[in-house]
């Protein structure tokens, strides 16, 4: 028996939702968030999200706790899934500047031993969903509202094997794979439209994890153009629910100005971010430490008038010359704290542009290396460079507090692939985050 009840279709034990709307704006709240507008299918057992093309986006499982509702599984364009744990919201805040800890499908830098990604229960949801599929197949659209037969229409036929492909079709219009995002794509919740710039970077240092191994080359204008008009028919009936930008890949800093405007402004106009359903735009990209020496003053004028609030993830490392040279970072610890400085300025001259360092943590590093991160964090070193970097204490909810002093430029530490001894590394996390005026994060590669 069909039956309407409250704006939700009723068929058997399924409900139906299309077009439901959640916050406009991306929230860092304890409890789940839903942005956007989209669609939900709920059973006795699961509840299923899914974007305005009809493709699956997040799965809640109602029976097995404590998955309901504070965790679930979610997935990405690139038809990647990430398990949302909640181990403890003031702690995973503490770590991640977010109430959620997001665990990964693919091998990763983690660190939390006790929250890894559960194959076997996403499985058991994929199983359902393949099992929801097959149901809706069977349903009689006699009588069933025109929107719900297309909504239902557009999940069937975006079956898992369909999926699978149109995350091939994503890295085909990039004609690459993203090894990682920036980490402050976290604001949006990693939900950004990638166009890639440039491949390669200036260093491929020993250490990293994620570099490719090629020499850094600019792509062409009219590569950037074809994946931008391929990106917008990818992203389909559920583009505007997507208004920021990740430009790639691991130093678009490097790339001429003129090109990372046209690249910008062509954006803006093909995917209409001005009527995006979600407020606040925001810009993300990656630099490193001698681009964002190198870089002239007139690029950050530029960025700063874009209809974005931009974000730039420096990869600084280390600034101690012991720990650049065991990393295999060609760079001379005396660049790393003047890019560091640079950082502090740029954050302080412009209203829409934010610069972010990256830092690495591992257990075995040469203690300089704390003692380095420390030095450049503490009150004393911030006010010496410049008197208005440390802001007044303005609320007294919690005075023994100093974190956010700095109103931008926050510090993430990015843990070495491998390490064993983590409780070693969280608790040198905690030292350096209690002594330093700039906010601090764990950073875990994300990919796309």
């Amino acid at each position: 028996m069909n039956e309407k009840n409250d704006d939700i279709y009723i068929y058997g034990d399924i409900q139906i939702k299309a077009n439901k709307w959640g916050a406009n704006y991306y929230l860092k709240s304890s409890y789940p968030v839903r942005h956007g507008q989209y669609s939900q299918i709920e059973t006795p057992a699961y509840i299923f999200q899914f974007n305005l093309n009809g493709e699956i986006k997040l799965i809640q499982d109602k029976i097995n706790a404590p998955l309901y509702p504070g965790e679930w599984f979610k997935r990405s364009m690139a038809n990647d899934w990430t398990f949302y744990a909640s181990p403890g919201y003031g702690a995973t805040y503490h770590f991640m500047g977010e109430y959620y800890l997001p665990c990964f499908s693919y091998p990763t830098n983690a660190v939390f031993d006790d929250y890894i990604f559960n194959n076997e229960r996403l499985e058991q949801a994929l199983n359902a969903f393949k099992e929801l599929i097959d149901r809706l197949k069977r349903l009689s659209t006699k009588g069933m509202p025109v929107e719900i037969e297309s909504f239902l229409k557009s999940v069937t036929e975006n079956n898992l094997d369909r999926l699978k492909h149109k995350g091939e079709d994503f890295h085909s219009i990039l004609n690459s794979r993203i090894s990682v995002l920036p980490p402050d794509t976290r604001h949006t919740d990693y939900d950004v439209i990638p166009i890639i710039l440039s491949d390669g970077c200036l260093y491929n240092c020993g250490f990293c994890a994620v570099k490719s191994g090629q020499e850094f080359q600019v792509r062409s204008q009219q590569d950037i153009l074809k994946q931008i008009k391929g990106l917008k028919t990818f992203y389909g009936d559920d583009l505007p629910n997507y208004n920021s930008l990740f430009l790639g890949m691991h130093d678009a800093l490097n790339v001429e100005k003129e090109l990372i405007e046209y690249t910008i402004e062509t954006a803006v106009e093909t995917f209409d971010i001005e009527h995006s359903k979600m407020l606040y735009p925001k810009l993300f990209l990656f630099g490193s430490v001698d681009s964002l020496l190198d870089a002239d003053e007139s690029l950050f004028e530029t960025l700063n008038k874009m209809p974005f609030y931009t974000f730039i993830n420096i990869g600084m490392e280390s600034p101690d010359q012991e720990t650049l040279d065991k990393l295999r970072k060609p760079l001379s610890a005396d660049k790393v704290k003047k890019s560091f400085e640079k950082m502090l300025d740029i954050n302080l001259a412009f209203d829409y542009v934010e610069i972010t360092a990256n830092f690495v943590i591992g257990s075995d590093l040469p203690d300089g290396h704390f003692s380095s991160i420390a030095e450049l964090t503490k009150k004393e070193y911030l006010e010496s460079h410049n008197k208005d970097l440390i802001m007044a204490i303005t609320s007294m909810a919690a005075p023994k507090m100093h974190e956010n002093y700095v109103k931008k430029g926050n510090i993430y530490l990015s843990p070495l692939i491998g390490d064993k001894s983590l409780k070693k590394m969280l608790k040198r996390f905690d030292e350096l985050k209690k002594s330093g005026y700039l906010s601090m994060f764990m950073y875990l590669i994300q990919r796309l």
